[in-house]
Formats: structure tokens, sequence, C-alpha cells
């Protein structure tokens, strides 16, 4: 099997590569990264001694492709991952390049060597403006998802496939939205098999954390290096709330659809942590003091940025009733990881994450 991922010299690619080499032993796998984000070449570092095959390129480029040969499965990985994208002067061009026309050079280059398509979109596709409408509790460390609510597709168990997507829901999740609705005219008039997987909030080792994505690393790395943070927005305490998933758990469900593609048919699934795996800002301060035995000083603010959300929760239902998959690595787990990673890499960590 030859495997094609683009963005593979980011946080997700290259760990989906990584693991690919070393239980598909004789697959080949193919990384396309322009290695414009900081932090990349540490992750080319990673998966070249592994075999990993690597192209410096740019999804942006369609003559990038070229250099590329056909492969059974490609995983589009490469995006401009900020929610804040687009705001300011410059952004706007390379967010809608990347994320919407990279996708669809990527499509190009899969419907012309019949390739399977195995898209990672996001939950901002769903539209703020009414996820701002959850109905919730307070409780003294965290929000908690009431069982009545205003929408469908939205329960105690978070949000599902069918909560209604008219709305807005940032450029960033604009273009993913409109990269889902291309991608499925490739699958229905090409014939090319193809899986979208709206993702929650992801983490590990070797995300390069910042406030906008990647806000589990970014909060262990303020307490492993003695720096300070601030809870922004909704009273100001940390009570909002995030389901996180482990990019391994991402990658055994990745593997199995890449296994069973004949299922799929286009489908669409929510993937992420879970009500079992959800944590509050709060609550994952109280887990980086316990790991780093480091406390640190807290701002507070109580006015909510544009577009944040009090409380997001994947509900994973129908894509464990699918497959069977569910996460299994619980936060502190995954923490703990962040946690070693940052004592292993730590000179070379230090000026991008502290």
């Amino acid at each position: 099997m030859k495997i094609l991922i683009t963005g593979g010299c980011g946080f997700v690619g290259s760990n989906l590569a990584a693991l690919f080499k070393q239980h598909l032993v004789d697959c080949e796998v193919y990384c396309l990264d322009n290695l414009s984000r900081r932090g990349s070449e540490l992750n080319l570092n990673k998966i070249l001694p592994l075999g990993v095959k690597f192209v410096h390129g740019d999804v942006r480029i369609k003559t990038d492709f070229d250099r590329i040969p056909k492969v059974d499965v490609v995983i589009d990985a490469a995006a401009e991952p900020s929610v804040l994208a687009g705001s300011q002067a410059g952004e706007l061009e390379y967010l809608i390049d990347t994320n919407l026309n990279g996708t669809i050079n990527t499509l190009y280059f899969a419907k012309k060597h019949q390739a399977a398509f195995i898209f990672l979109s996001t939950s901002r596709v769903y539209p703020y403006n009414s996820l701002s409408d959850i109905h919730y509790q307070k409780e003294e460390k965290r929000f908690v998802l009431s069982h009545q609510q205003a929408y469908v597709g939205l329960s105690e168990k978070g949000v599902a496939e069918n909560f209604p997507l008219a709305g807005l829901r940032s450029l960033y999740g604009a273009t993913k939205l409109s990269s889902e609705y291309i991608i499925q005219e490739f699958a229905h008039n090409f014939g090319i098999p193809t899986v979208i997987n709206r993702c929650g909030v992801l983490s590990g080792p070797y995300q390069m954390g910042k406030i906008d994505q990647g806000v589990i690393v970014l909060w262990m790395a303020k307490h492993f290096w003695n720096k300070s943070l601030s809870y922004i927005g909704f009273g100001g305490s940390g009570q909002q709330i995030r389901d996180v998933l482990h990019v391994k758990d991402l990658f055994r469900l990745v593997l199995w659809q890449i296994q069973h593609l004949d299922l799929h048919h286009g489908q669409i699934f929510n993937v992420g942590g879970g009500l079992e795996n959800s944590v509050s800002l709060a609550e994952l301060t109280e887990l980086c003091v316990q790991i780093t035995g480091n406390k640190i000083p807290i701002s507070s603010s109580a006015e909510n940025r544009p577009g944040d959300l009090p409380i997001y929760i994947t509900d994973n239902s129908r894509i464990t009733d699918f497959s069977q998959w569910k996460p299994e690595i619980s936060v502190p787990t995954l923490l703990e990881e962040v946690h070693d990673w940052f004592i292993q890499d730590q000179a070379f960590l230090q000026p991008i994450l502290s």
C-alpha cells in the first residue's frame, strides 16, 4: 500500500506517518509539506529515519503533486488550523489557498490515480452562533451539558453530525466546510472512495501549541517553563470545556477506515475524545500542576472572545456504532506523554513553546 499524507510534517500528519510505518511494515508513506510552520523540522527529523519519503512541496501549487507517484490512499491533513486565521493582513489569502484550494489540488491528485481520500475536517464546521446557545449548568470547575437542548443533534453526549449547519462558523470553519462539499461532489461524480472526519481537539506529543490552536500542549508548556496564563471569557474561572482526542486514537480510526473503505461511501463522522475525555481549563490547570509540580500565575478576564464557546463535546455515537472505535487514551495520560516529550527535547522546544 502507498499512502500520501499532505501536511505530513505537521503535528497530525507526522504522527500518522510514523504510526503507519510502525503498524504497516510494507507500506510506503509519502509526506508532502512546505515546512512553513515552526517545529515542522523536528517532525521531519522524526519521520525520515522511519523510512517515510518526504516531498518538499505546497498543496497550494498543483504541479508540486507531479513529483509524487501513484498512491492508493490520500490523507488530507494539510491546513491552516487557527480559528483566528484571516483576521490579520495577508492571512486570508493563505487560509483560503491552503484549506480550500489546497484540498482541491489534493482531490485532483486523488482523482488522477483513483486513490481513496480521507479528509481531516473540523468541529468548527458547526456554527458558533448556534453552539453559543447550548444549555448548560455550572459546576465548581466545569460547565456541564443539560439534558434538554434547543437544537437537533445536541444532547448531554455532545454535538452529533445532524447539528444544523446554517450560520457563521469562522473563516477557518468555512474553508473546511466548503472543502467537505467539494469532496462529496468528487466522490459522487468520479467514484472516489472518501471519508470525512470532523475532528474536535486533537493533541499529543509533537504539537506546537498556541493559544488559538493546540491549547492542551500550550497549557502544559506554560506550567513546564513556569510562565503565566489567563482564563479568558465566560466569567474568567476556567470552567469552559473541550473534549480531547489523542492523535494515536485518531490513527487507530484512520487505519480501520483504510482497511474498510468499501463500507464508507462518502460518509461523515464526528471524531473526538467524547464526554469521557473532556476537560475544563481549571481541571487542566490542576493536572498540569500535579505533573510538573509548578504552580503558575493565572490571570482572569470575564470578557468573551469573538466566536469562543463555553462548551464543545463531540458525540462519537455514530462512528462508534459504525466501527466499534472509541478513544482509549485519557487526558492525564496524554499530558504525561507531552511532559516526557518536553524533557526529551527541551533545548529545541523552549524557544518555541515557552
